[in-house]
């Protein structure tokens, strides 16, 4: 799989940006075909730092529904990657802002 289309984008929430304080770990959102050898080489080629470990998790969004047609929508399936850095890399996507 080609390395640009694995890695769709970052996730920045509270818990992300805490974790990366505290354990070097950045979270990405990933293609659902994407697997944990595709992530570690993209990261590792696109931010030039060594990768630790990477966790996944496929997520399902809540479904929706839908007042025009009085129906419920399909949720929303999507995947996560837990990428954990080793000591001394760091990914510096928001430092400056």
């Amino acid at each position: 799989m080609d390395i640009y289309y694995v890695i769709k984008e970052p996730l920045v929430t509270e818990k992300v940006t805490q974790q990366k304080g505290e354990a070097n770990r950045y979270c990405f959102k990933v293609d659902q075909a994407a697997t944990k050898i595709d992530i570690r080489r993209a990261v590792e080629s696109l931010f030039s730092v060594k990768v630790s470990s990477v966790r996944t998790v496929t997520l399902r969004s809540k479904p929706k529904f839908n007042m025009r047609s009085r129906s419920m929508a399909k949720a929303h399936i999507w995947k996560k990657a837990i990428v954990t850095l080793k000591k001394g890399s760091k990914i510096e996507l928001f430092e400056g802002v």
